[in-house]
């Protein structure tokens, strides 16, 4: 039973929370989790912001981590945490730490269950089937069935999140969370990864050999970079060599892109033609933190056993493996033994004012299309110093390949959801960007991916954020249609009736969500809306930004025939003016 004692189970849960460091949890409401949300909403220093999505909730919570290492979602038992399995997997995938919180039939509701074989609401039954089914996607899936145990677990679990970067699940019995427990003693560190010295002495000489031997070697940084808080030392080790790097695209940002090392994100064939070219002559990557996806095939089939990896699961050189090699220690241990400590001074770098590209030539009334858009978009960001402030929040669309080529951006201003590639993910986790580092959310979806998590225009309208959702309106699902058949992009081309989207009234959408609405279509529409965006400082603005059905970006195009010509010759970045259309 609940109890009159102040500090709860659930009270315990958000100390730690507190302690480290976070300060919202994001929520969809529901009977069993009662006792937890009370104790949230009395809880000095959680704020609690409710979304009307669970799975949004989710994404929310997920937008928060990436800026302050952990987030947290509460959701009803079943109903609610299946919502949010999707966006927990892509946590997972991508190395994001997540808290899911929840609550089951009470000790007193199961005595009924089993007695009368009653089957309670939200139930399947089975009432271990929330840590079965969160199990394959979490750290840790618990379900807590006694106040004096919950506190215990409830560490070891968090511990497991922090340590490993990825989500925990947590459904407590929903008297278990009312109950008193004691308070928490200390506080919570991630554990070290186990590191097996000889196994790490023996990586490192392979490295160092290798590095040492090739005539272009080159550093490609991922995203994991930025989970494990290394984009010091990793800048350290590039301007120590001097060498050239890239990131991935999930990775875009993780440092500073104004690097005078920087060749620009590689993102397969979508890359910008130069960064492409360059990549060619490569022959020997330090991929430091990098989850490879098959965005890379083309790369792995030529260049596996030239590629040095190092992250969270795995340790090799070329073909050669290595037991228990942490990736932060790596790091450390190959600055070390390049007499690179941690005390080696970074270059007082401060980037140049980034100055506004060229924008093609063309007439006001030019139809947009992605490759423009962007240009616009990014060229007026510049101008007005926007990125330093701003996150470009990007979904799995034609946009995001398209927007990867954009360079020069500052740290931390990219978002992308490019290794699960979740559709909706760019509009549902934009209120966590918001929340989490202060940033203005600049969103670009694509119709179907806007689509999926519209709700969250509403959640950004009742917290006054003033995000920009700009939706990229064709009408169809254009990056799966290139790949089913891309020549419905030619002249009398037919799209599969599969990949045709149902035609929305964006601007009633927007008044009915409470946030301001805007369409344009052409090149002069959008460079007058643009500075009337930045005057609205309390509601989220929703743009349809009307392409054509069969604009088709240059990088979904070369992602979609791979086999094509690609690769440019190999020039300087003064001639590089990326204008990538072929």
């Amino acid at each position: 039973m609940a109890s009159n004692d102040p500090f709860s189970v659930a009270d315990y849960l958000l100390t730690r929370l507190q302690q480290l460091g976070l300060t919202k949890v994001f929520q969809v409401p529901g009977d069993y989790v009662s006792h937890f949300m009370s104790a949230l909403d009395d809880f000095d220093g959680i704020d609690a912001v409710g979304e009307v999505n669970e799975m949004a909730a989710a994404y929310a919570a997920d937008g928060y981590a990436r800026y302050t290492g952990i987030g947290a979602v509460s959701l009803q038992y079943s109903v609610g945490t299946f919502s949010a399995l999707n966006a927990i997997a892509g946590a997972y995938v991508e190395r994001n730490p997540l808290v899911l919180i929840s609550a089951s039939p009470s000790a007193q509701n199961r005595d009924l269950i089993w007695s009368q074989d009653v089957l309670f609401h939200h139930s399947t039954g089975d009432l271990d089937v929330g840590r079965k089914v969160f199990e394959p996607v979490t750290v840790a899936s618990l379900i807590l069935d006694d106040s004096l145990r919950a506190p215990a677990l409830i560490d070891e679990a968090l511990v497991k999140a922090i340590s490993e970067r990825r989500p925990i699940y947590l459904e407590a019995w929903q008297n278990v969370w009312g109950e008193p427990c004691p308070r928490p003693q200390g506080e919570l560190q991630p554990l070290p990864a186990r590191c097996d010295e000889a196994s790490m002495r023996a990586a490192i000489e392979a490295s160092l050999l290798r590095l040492g031997s090739a005539r272009s070697p080159l550093i490609m940084l991922g995203i994991e970079v930025a989970r494990y808080g290394l984009q010091e030392q990793v800048m350290r080790l590039i301007e120590a060599s001097g060498l050239p790097f890239t990131t991935s695209l999930e990775a875009k940002t993780v440092v500073d892109e104004s690097h005078p090392q920087f060749i620009g994100t590689y993102a397969g064939t979508a890359s910008r033609l130069w960064t492409q070219a360059f990549m060619q002559d490569v022959d020997c990557i330090l991929a430091l933190g990098v989850i490879f996806t098959d965005d890379y095939l083309q790369l792995l089939n030529q260049d596996f056993s030239r590629i040095i990896l190092v992250n969270s699961q795995l340790a090799r050189t070329g073909l050669q493996y290595y037991p228990h090699v942490p990736l932060p220690e790596y790091v450390q241990r190959l600055l070390g033994a390049l007499g690179l400590d941690s005390d080696y001074p970074l270059r007082n770098h401060v980037p140049e004012p980034a100055r506004p590209p060229l924008l093609q030539q063309g007439a006001p009334d030019d139809a947009l299309g992605y490759d423009l858009f962007l240009e616009i978009l990014d060229g007026f960001a510049r101008q007005q110093n926007l990125w330093p402030g701003s996150s470009l929040i990007l979904g799995e669309s034609s946009a995001l390949y398209a927007a990867s080529n954009i360079n020069g951006l500052p740290r931390d201003s990219f978002v992308a959801d490019a290794i699960w590639g979740s559709l909706g993910h760019e509009t549902g986790c934009a209120l966590g960007v918001a929340m989490g580092s202060g940033r203005r959310p600049i969103v670009v979806a694509g119709d179907g991916g806007f689509m999926m998590i519209c709700q969250s225009l509403s959640t950004l309208a009742r917290n006054r954020i003033n995000a920009l959702v700009f939706v990229m309106s064709n009408e169809v699902y254009a990056i799966e249609q290139a790949f089913v058949d891309i020549d419905a992009f030619e002249p009398g081309g037919q799209f599969a009736p599969f990949d045709t989207l149902p035609t929305w009234d964006y601007l009633a959408l927007a008044k009915g969500f409470g946030a301001e609405g805007f369409k344009v279509s052409t090149r002069a529409g959008l460079e007058q809306l643009l500075p009337q965006l930045l005057q609205i400082k309390d509601r989220p603005a929703l743009i349809q930004v009307v392409i054509p059905r069969q604009d088709l970006a240059p990088q979904i195009k070369r992602l979609a025939k791979p086999d094509g010509p690609s690769f440019v010759a190999r020039h300087s970045h003064d001639n590089d003016n990326d204008n990538d259309n072929d």
